[in-house]
C-alpha cells in the first residue's frame, strides 16, 4: 500500500522561499509522473507542477518561474522548491500521482505566506 507523506510547510513573509517534500513508501512506487497539488479552503485542489519519469516537468502558469519540482530517486521523494512565495500561494499543498489516484491523497503540508 502507497502512502505520500507530505512535510516542510511554514509560515514566511512574502518573497521568501520554502522547499515542499513528499516521501513515498513502497519500493515498487514509480509512477510515470507526479505532481503537487494545492488548495485554498472553500476552493477545489488545484494542480501546481508535474515531472515525469523521464525528467521533464511543467507548472501551473501561477507559479512558473519561481517553483521547481525534482526527485531523488535514492530516497524515492519528490520536492517543490518555492521561491518569490507571494500571499496567493497560500494553501494546503499536497503530493499525488498525475492523474491523482484517490487513494494517495495525503494529510497535505500548510504553506501561509503573508504580505
Amino acid at each position: 500500500q502507497v502512502q505520500l507523506v507530505e512535510s516542510g510547510g511554514a509560515s514566511v513573509q512574502a518573497g521568501g522561499s520554502l522547499r515542499l517534500s513528499c516521501a513515498a513508501s513502497g519500493s515498487t512506487f514509480s509512477p510515470k509522473a507526479m505532481g503537487w497539488f494545492r488548495q485554498i479552503p472553500g476552493n477545489q485542489r488545484g494542480w501546481v507542477a508535474r515531472l515525469r519519469s523521464d525528467g521533464t516537468d511543467d507548472y501551473a502558469a501561477s507559479v512558473k518561474g519561481r517553483f521547481t519540482i525534482s526527485k531523488d530517486n535514492a530516497k524515492n521523494t519528490w520536492y517543490l522548491q518555492m521561491n518569490n512565495l507571494k500571499p496567493e500561494d497560500t494553501a494546503v499543498y499536497y503530493c499525488n500521482t498525475v492523474p491523482s489516484t484517490v487513494n494517495y491523497w495525503g494529510q497535505g503540508t500548510q504553506v501561509s505566506v503573508s504580505s
